[in-house]
């Protein structure tokens, strides 16, 4: 068998490699991060846990085996959670309260118990097929967050298997640094990985949007999607490499494609090397014009990994993640808790906490919000909060409260008027008022700035400007309303063009209405970290970048080559 590699190595040129395999697999998908990684390939099975039908004549006892299953994977996802609250944070660790909800769904528990009791069918095959049944329903709904839904009824199937079985719902990974590979991963999942000895992430599904990229592009590691079926079990344990560069996983390369890929690998970890003393340098051009490279965060183990990187700042911290997967509302103590955090581990530098932006893809399930027909178009992000201001107002008092411990910047999303903004700050004024009479210490003057992430926002730019400190351009879904194409689904993913001239033009008459106006303005959508866009923000005078926090460095690298 001939095999062609093609290998794009760190400067973007392309080596081409023919060779005679024996044993050496390429597989080709898409990448989500740029980087290269060696190791031992590790299996992990996920969703495959393969039960049989037999018939069982005392039913009650396989009633009391899933009551007792059902209890032991609830103390586990308990434990999980107290666990993962310390180690990523309350917005991640909340998935497992969810799930352990879901062990109480009365649906859910009545389908395994009528195929006990009616089909005499044991209980490990009642729980699978239920399971299976009820993800299966769940993912053919509309609302993206009912979908994710049925990742989280999977895994409360397979952990209740696990109790059935006698494993005690612990994730064996090896001692050694390892790449990931699997079909895909939940998100409760990727909660649960070491960090440490994850080199790199090789699914034979997933989506650049899904949880795994995500944290690929946060850790900073290569990661590759999208290789299809012949990713199996069978390459466990083999010698393998991921090429972020070029998107391939390349299983057990024979001599020439490993002296060429080990090449590419000192290129890459030289380019590392020379990334890290960029550390404490100013992020400005050979002809001195200067930009500002903040981080995008979710978490607090994000804001971690941006200071650990010389971020000036986080440009954008998604305060709905503290929303999301709650089976309640955060508390304003809670709230304010997180952001004082987030603010210390900046020790000074700017920190744009953006308020919750929930709605559209973001569902959260104890608001009760009504299913819309377009929910990207519906009740979401600042209205929602103005439907709801005294949920709004909870989070403007933290928000204020926590401005005492660093350099807060407050961020509003899916900004459409000047009307709106009026209204806003009407309730900026009232929670100042509250927390003025309670008696309770805070910060008063903070800078408050707008996304710009709506056509309607990016016409009135000029208007918009005079009211606010700053602007942030979410490219996002400002290529989403721009191009009238919903980003949630992946058949238009070949109509997605965020180059397309109609969204720089707006991009670029927003800056010239910001800079008219003498308020900075940045850019905090996938847009910032394309390199290849870099050029042509700088001459539109963009002030400042968010990126995730791995490419940081490669991001201010290509400024001081400019």
């Amino acid at each position: 068998m001939y095999a062609s590699l093609k290998l794009r190595d760190a400067e973007g040129g392309i080596c081409i490699l023919t060779e005679r395999c024996h044993s050496m697999v390429i597989l080709q998908g898409k990448s989500v991060f740029r980087d290269i990684c060696m190791g031992r390939l590790f299996f992990y099975a996920g969703n495959g846990r393969e039960v049989v039908r037999r018939p069982v004549e005392n039913h009650k006892e396989e009633l009391l085996r899933f009551d007792s299953a059902r209890a032991e994977a609830g103390e586990q996802l308990e434990r999980l959670y107290e666990e993962s609250r310390k180690t990523v944070g309350e917005a991640n660790a909340v998935i497992f309260q969810i799930q352990k909800m879901l062990l109480e769904d009365e649906k859910y528990v009545s389908s395994v118990r009528q195929m006990i009791e009616q089909l005499h069918m044991n209980v490990e095959y009642a729980v699978r097929v239920t399971g299976d049944n009820t993800a299966q329903m769940l993912g053919s709904v509309e609302d993206t967050y009912v979908r994710e839904r049925a990742q989280d009824v999977l895994d409360i199937t397979n952990r209740i298997l696990d109790a059935l079985n006698g494993k005690r719902g612990s994730k064996k990974f090896p001692e050694e640094p390892f790449i990931l590979m699997a079909e895909d991963l939940l998100p409760s999942e990727t909660v649960q990985l070491d960090r440490e000895k994850v080199l790199g992430f090789a699914l034979s599904r997933g989506s650049i949007h899904s949880h795994t990229a995500i944290l690929a592009r946060s850790m900073g590691v290569p990661a590759v999607i999208e290789l299809g079926e012949d990713l199996t079990e069978w390459y466990d344990g083999k010698e393998a490499v991921i090429d972020g560069f070029s998107g391939t996983l390349i299983i057990e390369p024979d001599e020439a494609a490993r002296k060429l890929l080990e090449h590419k690998k000192e290129e890459s970890d030289r380019t590392k090397i020379l990334l890290k003393q960029l550390k404490g340098k100013a992020d400005v051009t050979r002809s001195g014009q200067k930009m500002k490279v903040y981080a995008n965060a979710g978490n607090l183990s994000d804001v971690e990994q941006a200071a650990a990187n010389d971020a000036g700042g986080i440009g954008l911290f998604r305060s709905e993640m503290l929303y999301l997967e709650r089976s309640s509302e955060p508390d304003e103590e809670l709230l304010t808790d997180t952001y004082r955090k987030v603010l210390e581990c900046m020790e000074g530098k700017e920190v744009i906490i953006r308020t919750f932006d929930i709605g559209a893809d973001k569902r959260v399930g104890w608001l009760g919000l009504e299913k819309e027909e377009n929910p990207a178009l519906g009740l979401r992000a600042v209205r929602l909060g103005l439907t709801r201001p005294e949920l709004f107002r909870t989070q403007l008092r933290a928000l204020y409260r926590a401005g005492r411990y660093g350099k807060l910047a407050i961020m509003y999303p899916m900004i459409t008027s000047v009307e709106e903004l009026k209204r806003l700050k009407k309730l900026e004024e009232e929670a100042k008022a509250e927390l003025k009479r309670e008696g309770i210490p805070f910060a008063e003057n903070i800078p408050v700035g707008i996304m710009i992430e709506t056509p309607a926002a990016a016409i009135l730019s000029e208007e918009l400007a005079k009211e606010v400190d700053f602007f942030s351009v979410g490219t996002n879904d400002l290529t989403q309303y721009t191009l009238a194409l919903d980003r949630q689904n992946e058949k238009l993913e070949q109509f997605d063009d965020p180059e397309h001239k109609a969204v720089l033009r707006l991009i670029e008459m927003t800056a010239d209405n910001a800079h008219k106006a003498g308020i900075p303005i940045g850019i905090c959508g996938e847009m910032a970290a394309d390199r290849e866009l870099t050029a042509g923000f700088l001459r539109m005078g963009i002030d400042e970048l968010s990126v995730p926090p791995g490419m940081i460095l490669e991001i201010r690298q290509k400024i001081r080559e400019l």
